[in-house]
């Protein structure tokens, strides 16, 4: 037990602005089980969307509201991966009984041993499940945004959108930033000390 521990709190964690370290797990799509990597998507923006379990209420609501929108991630270049720590085989089956999941055409990824969610920071060790945590990859697999949800508060995937929609604009346009509540097409800031105090 003691060993157990002392790996745990070895465990790196990434953080903001890190490389996120490759991962692979098995993910249900289009009606197969397939072996997935981070490194697959390399040259995409990945958005990782943790849940806590299959078969819940507040989460069908959540991967229901991603699929909504599913199409204008793809054209922003963006793959979205849902996780839980549910199996493959359990995705499939919840993706062939609820309305809903069954309008998911994105990857559900499947944790049961709760590696990707602890790489994360968001597995409930005493529960083996994930807090609602979003992360969005840039397509050199740096971590450029997290936000982590407790278990009854839903997400909003316009709002995973629009963070995608600014994390692009400063990776492709580096001297300028994205104000709050920026959606594309607004005005950005380019930092300089004309700006100090006017603000």
């Amino acid at each position: 037990m003691e060993n157990i521990e002392q790996d745990l709190f070895d465990f790196e964690m990434v953080k903001v602005g890190q490389e996120v370290p490759d991962f692979s797990m098995k993910a249900f799509q289009n009606e197969e089980i397939k072996d997935i990597t981070l490194s697959d998507f390399r040259g995409k923006w990945v958005v990782l969307v943790f849940y806590p379990a299959d078969f819940t209420f507040v989460c069908p609501t959540e991967l229901e509201d991603v699929a909504a929108l599913y199409p204008a991630f793809q054209a922003a270049g963006a793959e979205v991966i849902s996780v839980s720590t549910d199996t493959a085989f359990v995705h499939k089956a919840w993706h062939d009984t609820s309305v809903a999941i069954g309008k998911v055409d994105y990857l559900m990824g499947a944790d049961p041993t709760g590696e990707v969610s602890r790489l994360f920071d968001v597995y409930i060790e005493e529960e083996g499940l994930a807090l609602r945590g979003t992360f969005i990859i840039d397509p050199n697999g740096v971590l450029k945004t997290a936000e982590v949800h407790d278990l009854g508060i839903g997400r909003s995937a316009a709002e995973t959108l629009r963070k995608l929609g600014a994390a692009k604009f400063v990776h492709e346009h580096g001297d300028q930033v994205c104000p709050a509540n920026w959606a594309p097409g607004a005005n950005t800031l380019t930092p300089g000390l004309d700006l100090v105090g006017k603000i």
